[in-house]
């Protein structure tokens, strides 16, 4: 108990389940919502927090940190990202195609309720992150559809995706925003507006049913990581089998055994040994 209560002590603002309470406060993410923005925003509404969306049975949920419409049925997803995903066995970055995904769910979800396609609310996918994906220093990276042969000329579907680098030195930012990414990198609190979340922080961390969330959260979370190590240990004895089957393979066909006998041998298919002995 004690080891949960101290680690929830020790969380910042760059953590998502920190940042998912954090954002809870209407106050708060609607400042930071009309400060990004540059527009006034009469009210927002929280249409479900933490959410995983799951259109079809056999597909790859997202889990959204914080989803949010506000009065003019404008639709915003808000996420902390403090490390830039990589596929290790491919070498390439996940998050653009992240963004992608989360956009072609959010859509397909709002289509379930019933909407036409031209009734899609606008959407706002932001990510505050920790890192400068695209290394240009730009604090603020937003992305709209536009026409290659003439940049003029937008694609009206008014899907916006916006990367809030929060060590960017380039492009301006209202003070706020840029003493919340001060907040987010150093803890430091160079303002109201990050006296205000850093007093919210501690307040949330008071909360005993945030303390007992978080312990749900942390068991939930090992919970993962035993799976994930469980099936990677699994797939790596799987993988480890199989290349000793092929060297086996090998070596027979090397003494001149049949594709039969050493199919019979190492529990490979006739198909298999073949394609071993093609290489």
């Amino acid at each position: 108990m004690q080891k949960q209560i101290s680690n929830l002590d020790k969380l910042t603002l760059s953590n998502d389940f920190l940042f998912k309470h954090v954002m809870l406060r209407k106050r708060i993410c609607k400042h930071i919502l009309e400060e990004l923005l540059h527009t006034e925003i009469a009210d927002i509404t929280y249409l479900e927090a933490e959410q995983t969306i799951d259109v079809y049975p056999d597909s790859h949920g997202i889990r959204l940190d914080v989803r949010i419409a506000d009065t003019a049925n404008t639709h915003y997803n808000l996420e902390m990202q403090v490390k830039n995903p990589v596929n290790r066995a491919t070498g390439k970055f996940l998050l653009p195609k992240r963004t992608r995904y989360y956009q072609a769910m959010l859509d397909t979800d709002m289509l379930q309720k019933g909407q036409d396609y031209d009734e899609l609310s606008p959407t706002y996918i932001i990510f505050f992150c920790l890192f400068d994906f695209f290394e240009d220093s730009q604090r603020i990276y937003t992305f709209k559809r536009r026409c290659l042969e003439n940049m003029e000329i937008e694609l009206a579907d008014e899907a916006a995706i916006m990367f809030l680098n929060t060590l960017g030195t380039k492009g301006d930012v209202s003070p706020d925003i840029q003493s919340l990414f001060d907040y987010i990198n150093n803890n430091t609190v160079t303002s109201n507006f990050t006296r205000e979340v850093a007093d919210t922080i501690v307040e949330i961390k008071n909360d005993k049913k945030v303390r007992d969330a978080y312990m749900t959260y942390e068991m939930r979370m090992k919970d993962l990581r035993d799976e994930a190590h469980a099936e990677g240990k699994a797939e790596g004895l799987a993988e480890g089998k199989a290349e000793e089957k092929t060297a086996t393979a090998k070596r027979l066909l090397s003494m001149g055994l049949s594709v039969e006998d050493i199919a019979k041998a190492t529990s490979l298919s006739v198909e298999q040994v073949e394609a071993i002995k093609a290489e």
